[in-house]
C-alpha cells in the first residue's frame, strides 16, 4: 500500500498568521498520526513563512512515523537536514521567494551537485528524493545523482484530470516505468487530492509514498482532520 505523508505547511501558515500558538503544529503532527498517516512533511522556507527551523527540532522527537524535510539544499538547509536526521530528505529546486514547489530539477545541469549533496545525507544514513517532472531523460539522469527516490511533481496531471485522466496520467506512468528500470523508489505530490489520487495510484506501479497538504489541510476544515486523513489513506488502498 502506498504510504500517505501529511504536508503540515498549512497549519503553521494559519499559526503564523496571528502568532502564537494556535493551532499548534506539534499536536497537529501528533493527530495526524493517530488518525492514520505514515509520515509526515515539513518545508521549512528561508523566510519562515510556514515551517519554521525551530518547528523542525520540536517535531523530531515526538514523531512516530516516517518524517521527511523538503527543501533547497542550501547550506543551511543541509546543516537542519544533518542535525535532525530525519528518515528521508526531498529536494526541491526552489528559487528563495517562490510560493509553492513549480518545477522539477534538472538532472543533468545540477547533477554534480545533487551528487555531492546526496552523499553528505547518505553518509548519515538518510534516505534521498529529488523533486522531479514526468521527463524521461531528467529521470534517467537523477539515477546518476545517487538518490534512492524521486518524487513525481504532480501538478500538470492534476490540471488535466477532469479533462482526460487517461492522457493526463500517460507521461506519470511512463516515467514510473523508467524509474522502476532504472531501481528508484517512486513518490508523488503536488494537487493530489480526494478526487484524482485513487486514479493516480492504481495507474502508477511501484508507487511507495504521496505527500499531500494544501488539499487535505483545505478538506479538513469541511470534514474534520480525523476525517480527511481517513480518507486521503482509503484512496491508497
Amino acid at each position: 500500500m502506498t504510504k500517505l505523508s501529511v504536508n503540515i505547511n498549512k497549519i503553521a501558515t494559519l499559526r503564523n498568521a496571528r502568532g502564537g500558538d494556535l493551532p499548534n503544529l506539534v499536536k497537529a503532527a501528533i493527530d495526524c498520526e493517530r488518525f492514520g498517516a505514515q509520515g509526515i512533511t515539513v518545508h521549512p522556507r528561508p523566510d519562515e513563512r510556514h515551517i519554521r527551523y525551530k518547528d523542525v527540532f520540536d517535531l523530531k522527537p515526538i514523531l512516530t512515523t516516517e518524517f521527511n524535510i523538503e527543501g533547497y539544499p542550501s547550506q543551511p538547509f543541509i546543516d537542519l537536514v544533518l542535525s535532525v536526521h530525519p528518515a528521508q530528505v526531498t529536494l526541491v529546486p526552489d528559487p528563495p521567494g517562490v510560493l509553492t514547489s513549480n518545477a522539477g530539477w534538472n538532472t543533468i545541469e545540477h547533477q554534480s551537485f545533487l551528487r555531492e549533496v546526496i552523499a553528505l545525507f547518505h553518509q548519515k544514513g538518510i534516505r534521498t528524493s529529488i523533486f522531479i517532472e514526468p521527463d524521461q531523460v531528467m529521470i534517467r539522469n537523477a539515477a546518476k545523482t545517487g538518490t534512492d527516490r524521486i518524487e513525481l511533481y504532480t501538478e500538470s496531471y492534476a490540471k488535466k484530470y477532469r479533462s482526460g485522466r487517461e492522457e493526463a496520467i500517460k507521461p506519470f506512468a511512463m516515467a514510473a516505468s523508467i524509474a522502476c528500470e532504472a531501481e528508484l523508489g517512486i513518490n508523488a505530490g503536488h494537487d493530489l487530492n480526494l478526487e484524482n489520487l485513487k486514479y493516480f495510484s492504481e495507474q502508477i506501479p511501484g508507487l511507495l509514498e504521496v505527500s499531500i497538504g494544501h488539499a487535505l489541510i483545505c478538506d479538513a476544515l469541511y470534514l474534520g482532520l480525523e476525517n480527511a486523513v481517513q480518507l486521503y489513506k482509503r484512496q491508497l488502498q
